[in-house]
C-alpha cells in the first residue's frame, strides 16, 4: 500500500506524537519512513535584518535539527525500520510538498493541533499539505479538547 512515508517533524513534542502511529503503519505495510525538518534558509532570513545573524541563526537551526532528526531516526531504527531524514529549507509546507513530489513519497503523515479555544481548526502548515499536496496525507489531531463544564459542575465545583 505505502512504501514511502514523509513524516514532518519540528523538533515538539506535539509533532513527535504521530511516530507511534507511523511506526504501526510502516510494519505493517514494509515502507521506508522519512523523518524531515524544515529550517528557513539563511537567504529568506537575510533580508529581514543582519546577514550574519542570521547565517548564524540558520545554521544552528540546521544543527539541531539534524541532532533531533538522527537521534528520533536511530530510535525507529531499534524498533526495526527502514529510517532516514532529511533537514529541508524554505517555506514549511511548501518544502515538504516539494520534497514528497521529488522523493515520489506515498503518504505524507503529520500531527496537527488546534489553534486556541478552537479546537477544530488544522494549523496553517497542516491545512496548506493537506490543500495542496499531490499524495496522500494523513493527519494526527492529537490536542485535548476539554469540554465546557456542565452548569452543575460549575456551580458545584467539580
Amino acid at each position: 500500500m505505502f512504501k514511502k512515508i514523509l513524516v514532518p517533524l519540528d523538533g515538539s513534542e506535539l509533532a513527535a506524537k504521530i511516530l507511534p502511529k507511523v511506526e504501526e503503519l510502516a510494519k505493517l505495510c514494509g515502507a521506508q519512513v522519512t523523518l524531515a525538518s524544515v529550517g528557513a534558509s539563511a537567504t529568506n532570513l537575510a533580508a529581514i535584518a543582519s546577514p550574519e545573524i542570521f547565517q548564524q541563526a540558520a545554521e544552528q537551526d540546521k544543527r539541531l535539527g539534524q541532532r533531533y532528526l538522527e537521534t528520533t531516526a536511530s530510535d525507529l531504527q531499534e524498533k526495526g525500520l527502514t529510517v532516514n531524514w532529511a533537514f529541508l529549507e524554505g517555506v514549511p509546507a511548501q518544502a515538504i510538498i516539494n520534497y514528497a513530489v521529488e522523493n515520489a513519497v506515498d503518504l505524507i503523515a503529520l500531527a496537527t493541533h488546534g489553534k486556541g479555544e478552537v479546537g477544530w481548526v488544522m494549523g496553517s502548515t497542516a491545512e496548506k499539505i493537506l490543500s495542496h499536496a499531490s499524495v496522500p496525507v494523513l493527519l494526527l489531531r492529537v490536542i485535548e479538547y476539554k469540554p465546557p463544564l456542565l452548569k452543575e459542575e460549575f456551580f458545584l465545583g467539580a
